[in-house]
């Protein structure tokens, strides 16, 4: 197995950034819950609003146009709030969750098996969960440069003019497994073993298929979804996977990607990545951040600055039972808590 792990610049411009990384981790013999119920977080009730907030986002893509696209939600929630918010780009998506523990970070924007994880283990209140073209849950993808190996039927062109096969058009879940069969042995780009788009829910896939993603590909590891798709783009692996549409994060600087590169197969839907808020925040604060965003979220200016930072075309109420489907799909390839 690869692992492709490029450094996380991350440069401030108007913005705090950090990398919290190896973060102290809290005692969580009483935070711990149990994973057959879903975990809906806690608060303190009597904790003092803080003098600042910290606002934690995973790396996605271009960590530097991330720092400057997450300036305006920073400033609106500093406006709505009446307290100082910045905003950090942390290592990676682990980072995130040992941030929001050691209090570091009392708002973070998470996958939901790291939402999942905060709540479990640190007590975090999974609040909100993302809206992307209305809904919130969406597909894996396996996309491949070798189409004639992995399609059953010719492919079609989408409304966002990319390739699609077996079925995958309409971006819903699951569709088109039966190809990943042929996988054994392929040249295979994923994410870290933390991304549910990105390794969990196509290694779940794959299992199903017979298939193991860390013994029978060919497997390099890349530490975000365009990094995936220019990796089969350029030939480098054959098959990638990504949240559905990754590719359409790159297509602008990289047209040929739409005519280089097929969807063939979706996993089952994932639940949407969201908003966690931490234990450490008395209840009226926690639903002061949840109200703010939400209010933020439904203005113009709102929904594009959240399309800029993670395509966020909304927010709503999060649903615990439905993130907790991402831990029990972890659980099915040995990723517990």
């Amino acid at each position: 197995m690869r692992i492709r792990t490029p450094l996380l610049a991350v440069v401030a411009t108007g913005l705090l950034a950090a990398s919290l990384a190896g973060c102290g981790a809290r005692d969580e013999s009483t935070t711990e819950s149990s994973a057959a119920s879903p975990c809906t977080g806690s608060s303190s009730a009597d904790a003092a609003d803080p003098s600042e907030l910290t606002l934690a986002l995973v790396p996605s893509g271009d960590a530097n146009k991330l720092v400057e696209t997450v300036k305006p939600l920073q400033d609106a929630l500093t406006e709505r709030l009446g307290i100082p918010v910045r905003g950090v780009i942390t290592q990676d998506y682990q980072a995130a969750v040992e941030a929001i523990g050691a209090n570091q970070a009392q708002i973070g924007m998470l996958p939901p098996l790291q939402m999942v994880q905060a709540c479990n283990k640190y007590g975090a209140e999974p609040a909100l969960q993302t809206v992307r073209k209305g809904k919130t849950t969406y597909a894996a993808q396996f996309y491949t440069n070798n189409p004639d190996k992995y399609c059953d039927d010719a492919p079609v062109t989408g409304a966002n003019g990319l390739l699609y096969c077996n079925g995958t058009e309409s971006g819903t879940g699951p569709a088109g497994l039966d190809s990943l069969s042929k996988m054994n042995g392929a040249k295979t780009v994923m994410l870290q073993s933390a991304s549910s788009a990105g390794f969990v829910f196509p290694s779940a896939a794959l299992k199903e298929a017979g298939i193991d993603s860390t013994t029978d590909l060919d497997l390099t590891q890349v530490t975000s979804h365009p990094a995936a798709v220019l990796s089969v783009n350029n030939g480098d692996d054959e098959v990638g996977v990504s949240f559905w549409d990754a590719r359409e994060t790159v297509v602008a600087d990289t047209p040929d990607v739409a005519k280089n590169l097929v969807v063939f197969a979706l996993t089952n839907e994932i639940p949407n990545d969201g908003v966690s808020i931490s234990s450490s925040l008395s209840p009226d604060l926690q639903q002061r951040i949840s109200d703010a965003m939400e209010d933020y979220a439904s203005t113009p200016e709102g929904v594009e600055a959240l399309t800029a930072i993670y395509q966020i075309t909304g927010l709503d109420k999060a649903d615990p039972a439905a993130l907790q489907q991402a831990q029990t799909e972890a659980d099915t390839i040995g990723l517990g808590n």
